[in-house]
């Protein structure tokens, strides 16, 4: 599986668990340290914590391992490092906070398909 494929996986196993705004960015043309941002939100710090356990799970079933999870359950933000895949979840006040899809708006945001199993 390449990069783009495992950040298409983890956005699309987020739209399964109802995750809001998920998107998908190539970083790749702006960034040394990753290709990919998936980024999504969740409606409690209850939804982050099931969002981020169903990524791992989904992506581990396919041999794809995290390198490391910043961020705990309640603090509002979560973040996944897959290598050149970056996973971001956030509770909602947290995502308007940050505003990470603003600061990459100059990059190019990917159509996500949640039929990818």
């Amino acid at each position: 599986m390449n990069n783009k494929d495992i950040a298409l996986k983890a956005a699309a196993v987020l739209l399964k668990k109802k995750a809001l705004d998920v998107v998908m960015i190539d970083i790749t043309e702006k960034s040394s340290f990753a290709d990919y941002f998936v980024i999504a939100s969740g409606g409690s710090e209850r939804q982050v914590g099931t969002l981020v356990d169903e990524v791992e799970d989904q992506l581990s079933k396919v041999g794809i391992l995290t390198k490391s999870v910043e961020g705990k359950k309640t603090s509002g933000w979560i973040l996944m490092d897959y290598g050149d895949v970056i996973v971001n979840i956030f509770t909602v006040e947290q995502r308007d906070r940050y505003n990470i899809e603003k600061v990459w708006s100059d990059c190019s945001f990917i159509e996500i398909d949640d039929t990818i199993d």
